[in-house]
């Protein structure tokens, strides 16, 4: 028994459609909001988004917390972030390479306050992550920290 399928012409342009879906993926995921309490909104790309747990977030999102709200990430290199009630959290560069570990992670607490666990980047090259806040910027020298910004 012989099946027969219909020729497919395909052409240049269709061929540089196909190269380009492939080469060229969704805005990279760097990681993904696992808990969430009160109001929290992501500012992406000048959007405001209502947060949802599961979202995934990208390089350059920040991050709002409502008097009332919370919010708990997981980085792809199992980095946790916790930013509690009135805070501002931009993850303003994350580059991650999980066969090495090598990476980069920069974030900005603008206001607020947010608990840190570091993951992989931080444990392969503790310089390799930071968190600014208006008057100091952190270097992670440790496992863990807690950072406040007042108003």
């Amino acid at each position: 028994m012989r099946i027969l399928f219909p020729r497919i012409r395909w052409t240049r342009g269709a061929w540089l459609a196909l190269a380009l879906a492939i080469a060229l993926p969704a805005a990279a995921e760097i990681g993904q909001i696992k808990t969430l309490k009160g109001q929290v909104s992501v500012e992406r790309k000048g959007q405001l988004l209502p947060a949802e747990v599961g979202m995934q977030l990208e390089s350059a999102d920040t991050l709002k917390t409502g008097a009332d709200g919370a919010v708990g990430i997981t980085m792809r290199d199992n980095s946790l972030l916790s930013a509690g009630p009135n805070s501002i959290l931009s993850l303003a560069r994350f580059e991650f390479d999980a066969t090495t570990s090598q990476g980069r992670f920069d974030a900005q607490l603008q206001r607020g306050t947010l608990a840190v666990v570091s993951g992989r980047i931080a444990k392969q090259s503790p310089q390799a992550m930071t968190v600014r806040t208006p008057s100091a910027q952190l270097g992670v020298r440790g496992t863990d920290f807690v950072v406040a910004v007042g108003e």
